[in-house]
């Protein structure tokens, strides 16, 4: 239930992102989700691929700080109310958001909204006894 996702660490200047996505896409890797987390020098960018261990490899080998990270790729209906359903799941557990950031799926019926929690294993347990549906990355990565 667990996800891989990439933390790359990049310069905060002019072609650096698209040196990121050149080098993925070189490599064949397929970009599902991305968020950019800025500061004045340098930036934190966070990727859902398709491989994430070979974009690691390829980022890695072309110079990139890169990191793996276990997130939870949970599904939530795409209408009105849907998101804070799943926040309430998680305040009602007592688990803290550290970050999150979404996609909508190719269905368009359910988005995917990428979550980082401190317990990662414990948040697991305690959103699916609420019936909440957790994502594999395997099913995640075939999106």
């Amino acid at each position: 239930m667990k996800v891989s996702q990439l933390s790359v660490f990049i310069e905060n200047k002019s072609g650096r992102l698209a040196d990121v996505t050149r080098t993925l896409a070189d490599s064949g890797i397929n970009v599902r989700a991305l968020s950019i987390a800025d500061t004045i020098d340098y930036g934190l960018l966070r990727l859902i691929v398709n491989d994430p261990a070979q974009a690691k490899s390829v980022l890695t080998k072309a110079g990139f700080t890169v990191a793996l990270t276990e997130v939870l790729a949970i599904e939530v209906p795409d209408k009105p109310g849907g998101l804070a359903g799943i926040i309430d799941a998680f305040a009602e557990c007592g688990l803290n958001i550290e970050y999150m950031y979404a996609f909508v799926g190719a269905s368009g019926e359910n988005a995917i909204v990428i979550f980082r929690v401190e317990k990662v294993d414990e948040a697991i347990t305690s959103l699916q006894k609420k019936g909440v549906k957790i994502l594999d990355g395997e099913t995640l990565y075939a999106i």
